[in-house]
């Protein structure tokens, strides 16, 4: 079985594979002060939910981490507890697609994960990539797996937090839809802004995106927060929250078959 770890500033999100199908998953918040000691503990407890440990199944574990200080942690933690090295998204590591932008070692693992998901499930086609995670990654890749790039906005927690933080009169409400988006009440006001002004912004830069790309494109939804806001998209053909997983299961594979 593969463990695959996907660290992102906000949440580390926990897949194991049992050959091509993802049997088990888990979210936690990510704290880059956790020791390799404390990862282990964390790690051990998601396990045992599913009957597994680290000395029994788990024979490979595959990382991507946009946050460094974890990444070194979750390292030392896999050859500590599992007895062996963790493969980390990084370059050097074969993926199976072209990195095409000014400098590719720049490219957070998360987006190459994504990328070669995205490929893979979609391999005839050009594909929008739009990733609800702590920022909003909309990311360009041709049919013939080629990863140009894309737009990195503020996330839609960052950007409520940022509004509330800053008017004194608005206080904190659920990031939920409301019924309609003329708001009747502050909240509902606040709620129809932050939600459907936020699928707006994705409508609009996925639309310039796919119009880069000869006008016909593939658009799929992933991230913590894709049913949030997705769902409230017109350009958005479907969510796929377990893009990124996907991408380091396919990732782990190809880097076995050449070891």
């Amino acid at each position: 079985m593969l463990l695959a770890v996907d660290v992102g500033n906000t949440q580390t999100h926990l897949g194991v594979f049992e050959n091509d199908e993802l049997v088990h998953e888990w979210r936690a918040s990510t704290d880059a002060r956790r020791s390799s000691d404390e990862l282990a503990l964390m790690f051990g407890e998601f396990l045992g939910l599913a009957d597994l440990s680290f000395s029994r199944q788990i024979s490979g574990v595959c990382i991507a981490s946009v946050v460094p200080r974890s990444t070194q942690q979750l390292r030392d933690m896999t050859l500590r507890y599992f007895g062996f090295p963790a493969l980390v998204v990084e370059p050097g590591v074969k993926t199976g697609i072209a990195v095409l932008t000014d400098n590719p070692k720049d490219v957070g693992a998360d987006r190459v994960c994504n990328a070669v998901a995205a490929h893979h499930l979609w391999p005839d086609d050009p594909v929008v990539i739009v990733d609800f995670g702590t920022a909003i990654k909309v990311e360009a890749l041709t049919a013939k797996g080629e990863f140009l790039g894309g737009a990195i906005a503020p996330g839609l927690e960052i950007a409520a937090t940022a509004l509330f933080s800053t008017a004194a009169r608005l206080t904190r409400v659920e990031l939920t839809a409301p019924p309609t988006a003329i708001g009747r009440s502050t909240v509902t006001a606040l709620q129809s802004g932050i939600i459907f002004g936020t699928a707006a912004l994705v409508d609009g830069l996925v639309g310039l995106v796919v119009s880069e790309l000869g006008g016909r494109a593939k658009v799929i939804a992933t991230g913590g927060l894709a049913g949030t806001v997705g769902s409230h998209c017109k350009t958005i053909e479907g969510i796929e929250p377990t893009l990124t997983l996907i991408g380091l299961r396919l990732i782990f594979d190809r880097n076995a078959e050449v070891a």
